[in-house]
């Protein structure tokens, strides 16, 4: 009998608290979720429902107040702050709703910069790069600045460094947030053909039409899952 395949993340009961002043705020409680890999997976909800809350956690950029996440079958609350950063720069491509792309670097400089981090020598940064621009259709716009495009296509180039260290899984928080819609709807099409070729997604969304796009959405409301 084959064996089913290990969820690529895996949150039990998970909850976050933020201690301000001595109140309480619960962003999360009891989140218990699956994604499955080459599953394209859409958090939906109200503004202050705990989406990003979420979705930093899922990066590592957080860590819950209880309950247990694994990561592609590592638990990741006892790993040092070394390998937690190691993970995010190797297994992980966030792509944010205000592009993040530093100004004074053309495209492919934005593209490379993750890759040089690990110190990975210039022929794969390379053919990395150019495989990734080519995918999101911006290796025409490679020796441009940020300043020189449009939303639209700063959010393709986001797109792509976050494809250049072929990540285990692409995490999205609002990905349209700043787009109009005709970039919006571009952006989104881009996700799709992304996950058709097999990419794991997480896209964190406000936009109810968005996450309908996703093959699985979760609800969420006052910090609990809905459904």
């Amino acid at each position: 009998m084959m064996k089913s395949e290990q969820p690529l993340i895996q949150l039990e009961d998970v909850s976050k608290v933020f201690l301000t002043d001595e109140v309480e705020t619960h962003a999360l409680s009891g989140i218990t979720l699956d994604i499955q890999p080459g599953e394209y997976v859409s958090i939906e909800g109200p503004s202050g429902c705990g989406k990003s809350t979420l979705l930093s956690i899922l990066g590592l950029l957080d860590t819950p107040t209880k309950g247990e996440y694994v990561l592609n079958g590592r638990p990741v609350d006892q790993l040092k702050h070394s390998e937690r950063a190691r993970i995010r720069n190797r297994e992980i491509g966030f792509i944010f709703q205000s592009f993040n792309l530093i100004g004074d670097l053309t495209v492919y400089e934005n593209v490379e910069l993750p890759l040089t981090y690990r110190g990975m020598g210039t022929k794969e940064r390379k053919a990395r790069v150019n495989e990734a621009l080519e995918r999101v259709g911006m290796a025409h716009r490679a020796n441009h600045l940020p300043s020189q495009l449009s939303g639209g296509q700063q959010q393709r180039v986001a797109v792509a460094r976050a494809l250049g260290g072929n990540p285990l899984i692409l995490l999205a928080d609002e990905p349209t947030g700043n787009l109009d819609s005709k970039n919006g709807e571009s952006v989104m099409e881009l996700l799709n053909d992304l996950h058709m070729q097999g990419a794991t997604i997480c896209m964190v969304t406000h936009d109810p039409r968005y996450a309908e796009l996703a093959s699985r959405t979760i609800h969420l409301f006052d910090g609990q899952a809905v459904s």
